[in-house]
């Protein structure tokens, strides 16, 4: 490894847990995107935290980073290995009963998320560990890789969520968003997470009393 290359040596952040589809979805450029990813991570020093499949987006990204000396560790339901997808070439590969088990496996084993395009598996990753960030019971941020715009939507839905009132604006800002593999994860290792008061529950519970009298 290039020490140039070496970029983690002063973050936090060593490894990154990358949610994505099993399918390669409908553009080649996500496959592409994929690569990006997984050959950026492999080269900067990054491990490879992700579902442990054999097949889609999981699979390339997973290919990309090994191919460049990178390290991949796998977390995989019994019920889907039973399906034969799972990634039976990797040297690191947790078997696990469920999938909620593998999701806090994953967090435990990861500094930081990037969600590339995927599924309904993908939005349930997303927004749950959104979730843990908010209720302090994780500190590590997440990122969308928005390759060709995939989504795009969601963010603005998200501003919108933030406009209603019913996301905190510091919530919705600890979510990065950029469509460049490597500007995303030089934005992860510089991130600092946007604290809310303590204060924002009861503001929570006053908000309410006052709207029930």
């Amino acid at each position: 490894m290039n020490q140039s290359d070496n970029t983690t040596s002063d973050s936090p952040i060593k490894s990154i847990c990358v949610f994505c589809g099993s399918s390669t979805g409908s553009d080649p450029e996500y496959t592409h995107a994929a690569r990006a990813l997984g050959a950026l991570m492999g080269k900067k020093g990054i491990t490879l935290v992700y579902g442990g499949s054999n097949i889609g987006l999981m699979r390339s990204i997973a290919d990309a980073c090994l191919q460049e000396g990178g390290r991949v560790i796998g977390v995989m339901p019994k019920g889907l290995i039973e399906k034969e997808v799972a990634y039976t070439v990797l040297k690191e590969f947790h078997v696990v009963d469920t999938m909620s088990i593998r999701k806090e496996k994953m967090a435990q084993l990861a500094d930081a998320f990037i969600a590339m395009p995927g599924g309904i598996g993908t939005l349930d990753e997303i927004f749950e560990v959104m979730s843990w960030n908010q209720l302090e019971i994780i500190d590590k941020p997440i990122a969308l890789l928005n390759t060709k715009g995939y989504y795009t939507h969601l963010v603005q839905f998200l501003d919108y969520t933030v406009s209603q009132k019913f996301v905190r604006p510091e919530h919705r800002g600890n979510l990065l968003v950029n469509e460049d593999p490597e500007a995303l994860i030089g934005a992860l290792l510089s991130f600092r997470q946007q604290k809310v008061s303590s204060k924002w529950i009861d503001d929570l519970k006053a908000d309410t009393a006052g709207m029930m009298k």
